[in-house]
């Protein structure tokens, strides 16, 4: 299953992109979302759970369901715009509380067998060179720490070209 995780409107991104339910899961901000409280009981008492109950809580369990996931933000300052920014928080209970080396560096064990494609798309108007390559490092970090098999980053001027990103 692909998952897209977006911080549009309902309205604009259904718009822009027709899903099937049955081969996509959408995640966007259609209800209020809690912020990561950064008490690790998604790691400790409720392994692979946020404790926090709302409608964001199985982010690592929708991600370890996942073969790709891509991710729709308005880039701020060189990162996701902050809906996306909460969701990532929300989502560390994919990965372990304990460490291993990959590629020379220290990164969170894998929770779950199952890999992803990690494909993240931009917008925004006037993106400098600057803001493309922290944009461009941070993705590739996380997708490192997330153990993906790949990553990419788009970026694009206007909404409207998100459909032609949507594979």
């Amino acid at each position: 299953m692909n998952m897209i995780i977006h911080d549009l409107t309902k309205e604009e991104f259904y718009k822009l992109h027709h899903t099937d339910y049955s081969k996509e899961k959408v995640i966007g901000k259609t209800k209020p979302i809690q912020n990561c409280k950064g008490c690790f009981l998604c790691w400790c008492k409720t392994p692979g759970r946020c404790v926090l109950k709302d409608e964001y809580q199985k982010m690592g369990e929708n991600i370890a369901a996942s073969d790709e996931v891509t991710i729709i933000s308005r880039l701020t300052y060189g990162g996701y715009s902050p809906f996306i920014k909460n969701i990532l928080d929300r989502s560390i209970s994919y990965i372990l509380p304990f460490f291993t080396t990959r590629k020379g560096e220290v990164h969170h064990k894998a929770r779950y067998k199952q890999r992803f494609k990690l494909h993240v798309i931009f917008y925004g108007n006037h993106i400098s060179e600057e803001e493309k390559e922290i944009a461009t490092k941070l993705v590739k970090r996380n997708a490192l720490n997330f153990n993906c098999i790949s990553q990419e980053a788009t970026f694009i001027a206007n909404k409207s070209e998100i459909a032609r990103c949507l594979k």
